[in-house]
């Protein structure tokens, strides 16, 4: 187990991402992935209130309902941790202090709990005054509807400003970054926001930590693109240096005797501030390899190619 940050709470080393509830994964699918998910020791679920807002007949909070209608049936919630998001549903967009306490409301409707572990900031929303964002969230700490907060996809810039905001005024700190990091996007995390990271001492969970299944090794050709739900968003990190990074992995995953995803998730583990990388599983059958990474300890040999393989990437 590790720590999330200086919240107190502790957490497996993997994180299950709730982005296919309700879009890939059907609801009795999603299920066995959570059951499985839980049974080998894992506890938090990380999803958010947008999603899956892009897929067709989808409004948004369907991962949110998959998931509530799981801890209801399986009686789990002690046993669970849950993440959660805000801004950027349909109906709840944005960061304004009315906003946030609709949307978490809303999704503490869906997920059928009277708490949320951890609620993030989702996007910055710069036509909305931090100070009121900040106070915001503090509210939502200090009625109890929130155990600890978080921030996504801010800049390293705008997550300085939340903690100088926050110490002025005696408000609840965040404990915990959800960056856009893997082996093939490393720029910005690592050069921008691992410094704030490091000062404030958060925890950091990666998402697109496979970058969209790019890191499986699943996409090795332009023909593996073609039809695929993710081809839109793998095009990106489907470059001949993107390969070289999978081509590097499959070395190693073949060496260790263990899967692509497996070796990729393990570098992750071994980068600073990380706390747990989040990885979804569409099947059960996906599992075992994420689950695999919290127990492979990589060389030093094995991270010094990993990463010049990939540092001239992104």
């Amino acid at each position: 187990m590790t720590a999330l940050g200086n919240s107190g709470i502790e957490i497996y080393p993997l994180v299950l991402g709730g982005n296919t509830f309700g879009w890939t994964s059907d609801e009795h699918t999603s299920r066995e992935v959570l059951d499985a998910f839980v049974s080998a020791g894992g506890n938090l679920i990380d999803t958010a209130d947008v999603y899956s807002a892009w897929a067709p007949g989808n409004s948004g909070g369907e991962s949110e309902i998959v998931l509530g209608r799981w801890l209801t049936a399986r009686s789990k919630r002690d046993d669970v941790l849950i993440a959660t998001k805000v801004s950027q549903h349909p109906q709840y967009q944005g960061l304004s202090a009315a906003n946030i306490e609709a949307a978490a409301n809303e999704s503490l409707l869906r997920l059928g709990t009277d708490y949320i572990d951890l609620y993030y900031a989702h996007f910055d929303d710069e036509k909305t005054p931090l100070e009121e964002t900040v106070a915001a969230f503090d509210k939502l700490v200090k009625s109890g509807k929130v155990r600890a907060i978080g921030i996504s996809n801010y800049s390293a810039d705008r997550a300085r400003e939340w903690f100088s905001i926050a110490r002025e005024n005696d408000l609840t700190l965040p404990v915990a970054l959800e960056p856009h990091y893997n082996l093939v996007t490393r720029k910005n995390y690592e050069e921008n926001l691992l410094p704030v990271a490091k000062e404030e001492n958060l925890a950091v969970f990666p998402y697109f930590a496979l970058a969209s299944g790019f890191l499986t090794g699943k996409y090795r050709t332009e023909e593996d693109l073609k039809g695929k739900q993710r081809s839109g968003m793998v095009k990106d990190y489907f470059t001949p240096a993107g390969l070289n990074v999978v081509a590097a992995l499959d070395t190693i995953a073949k060496d260790r005797g263990v899967s692509i995803a497996t070796v990729a998730l393990a570098w992750l583990r071994h980068q600073p501030q990380i706390a747990a990388p989040i990885a979804s599983a569409r099947i059960p059958e996906q599992l075992p390899a994420l689950l695999e990474s919290t127990k492979l300890a990589l060389s030093d040999e094995e991270l010094s190619k990993l990463d010049e393989v990939s540092s001239t990437v992104a």
